[in-house]
């Protein structure tokens, strides 16, 4: 099925990011590939094990001409603990007004364990060196979507 926003332009937006920086988007995505993962909590089970994922495929993704971008409602000193701790080699991204994830559909009621909450849902998004977003992931696998997001890059690159 396809998402409502493939084939949008992203939302300008502006987020803090773990670097120091400030990433302006769509236009610091602009000439390249770019996939914004978002994702809960810094620190947590299933978050972890997706940050180390792309970590340590962060090569192939850079071959493939791709940036990454963690983007979750934690603070900047959150986002640094998270980065120390596991030897993270991407920007992570702090949207905690949900300037970005609101419009998107990514922030909004969750569940877990039988309870309802606010927070973001763990979904990914491949924007084209055009700023458009190609193609959009809800709910993804921690374990699985980085195999996923890379095998689309590299399709995508090769037309």
């Amino acid at each position: 099925m396809v998402d409502k926003w493939e084939g949008k332009k992203l939302p300008d937006v502006t987020l803090e990011s773990s670097d120091g920086m400030r990433v302006h988007l769509p236009n610091d995505a602009s000439g390249s590939w770019t996939l914004l993962y978002f994702y809960p909590k810094d620190d947590t089970p299933g978050c972890t094990k997706q940050a180390c994922s792309y970590r340590d495929n962060l090569e192939d993704f850079g071959k493939a001409g791709a940036k990454v971008y963690g983007i979750s409602s934690d603070s900047l000193e959150s986002h640094k603990n998270f980065i120390g701790k596991f030897g993270l080699t991407f920007p992570l991204l702090s949207d905690p007004r949900h300037d970005l994830s609101g419009p998107l559909g990514v922030y909004g009621d969750q569940e877990w364990q039988g309870r309802v909450f606010k927070g973001l849902s763990r979904d990914t998004f491949l924007l084209g060196p055009d700023g458009m977003i190609r193609k959009v992931w809800r709910k993804v696998d921690p374990t699985k979507t980085v195999a996923e997001t890379l095998d689309e890059i590299l399709k995508a690159a090769r037309t």
